[in-house]
């Protein structure tokens, strides 16, 4: 059985863009994780998603690993980007986007590759 790090170890690992929040991106279920989510979803790249009011273990040990008290956390190819606050401004002043197209597109040339395999 793994531990709740290794876990999010490996959602971190697996998913080229991943967002911690609360809720879901149809249903955020706080204000700033509505906010991030309608940002990260404008960039109009996939990403995926954890539901830390779904996940109690993930929520108290994250801002551990992560060194980051709060949520939603978005991070880009293993990178914490950050939460509400640095992800509003980095969308903009454009820098979301470049950062969201980008991870998207290696990741999608590493698929292609077989990278993952």
């Amino acid at each position: 059985m793994s531990t709740t790090i290794e876990n999010i170890q490996r959602q971190i690992g697996e998913n080229p863009i991943l967002i911690y929040m609360k809720g879901t991106p149809q249903l955020p279920q706080c204000g700033f994780s509505a906010q991030t989510v309608q940002a990260l979803m404008s960039c109009g790249e996939r990403f995926a998603f954890v539901n830390v009011l779904d996940n109690p273990d993930i929520r108290a040990e994250l801002p551990k690993y992560a060194n980051w008290p709060t949520f939603p956390q978005l991070w880009v190819e293993g990178e914490l980007v950050g939460g509400c606050d640095i992800v509003t401004e980095m969308h903009q002043s454009g820098e979301l986007e470049t950062l969201i197209k980008e991870a998207a597109a290696r990741a999608k040339a590493n698929e292609e590759q077989g990278g993952d395999a």
